[in-house]
């Protein structure tokens, strides 16, 4: 299997929504599975679960709508 597809034909197996400030969380899609809610130490062991052959930091398969690798500030205690 080839990993270096054409520019437009391959698709996202994880979509990570728009960054907000109000949820310490960031919803992820996994393809097949849905949208999940999840906190930066929770991002790469769900993703290697679902898809252990895929690196995180692929641009191609991993979208991020907005700052990539960015989380809300959250400190524990808070709700």
């Amino acid at each position: 299997m080839e990993t270096n597809s054409p520019s437009g034909s391959a698709q996202p197996q994880v979509k990570v929504a728009e960054f907000r400030t109000d949820s310490r969380y960031r919803l992820v899609h996994f393809e097949g599975h849905g949208w999940e809610p999840l906190g930066p130490e929770e991002f790469a062991p769900r993703l290697h679960q679902l898809f252990p052959d895929l690196d995180p930091r692929d641009p191609v398969r991993v979208r991020w709508e907005d700052h990539p690798w960015e989380w809300p500030a959250w400190h524990p205690g808070e709700a």
